[in-house]
């Protein structure tokens, strides 16, 4: 990964997981979503926040995608995308595992911990996508004391 990524690939990695947050939305969660993407460019996993549906507080969306995409022996070169700046928690997973680029397709509603992933040598694409901010303002605006829930306050 010695180039930085290609915006197109990017908004096109970031398709999968607004498919995955509509996806949640849809069976009454909360409507983020992620994939993970290996070095030579594959769907390793993908997966959206089961936090509501499951009744499991760690079922992120980053999480998610992360299970789905099984052992891997190496996560060096993986990219995740996702559709919200990452937690702390998940912002955790991404270093503990060495994933090497995150995606970011928004932040205006919430701002995880990419720019702390930044800081430790993680390269960080954040796309700013009208479509992922607006999915999630709507989300907000309807389930205030949900989304308070699941951000920790």
């Amino acid at each position: 990964m010695d180039q930085v990524m290609d915006q197109a690939q990017a908004r096109a990695w970031l398709a999968t997981a607004v498919e995955e947050a509509r996806a949640g939305l849809a069976e009454g969660g909360i409507p983020i979503g992620a994939a993970l993407y290996g070095a030579d460019g594959a769907l390793l996993g993908r997966g959206h926040n089961r936090r509501v549906q499951d009744d499991d507080p760690s079922m992120h969306a980053e999480t998610a995608a992360f299970r789905s995409a099984g052992r891997q022996r190496t996560y060096r070169g993986t990219t995740m995308v996702t559709t919200l700046s990452p937690c702390w928690y998940c912002s955790g997973l991404v270093r503990q595992f060495g994933i090497s680029r995150v995606v970011v397709g928004e932040a205006a509603t919430f701002h995880g911990g990419h720019d702390w992933l930044a800081e430790h040598g993680v390269e960080i694409v954040l796309l700013d996508d009208p479509e992922c901010t607006a999915l999630l303002r709507g989300f907000i605006k309807n389930n205030p004391a949900l989304w308070n829930e699941d951000i920790g306050e």
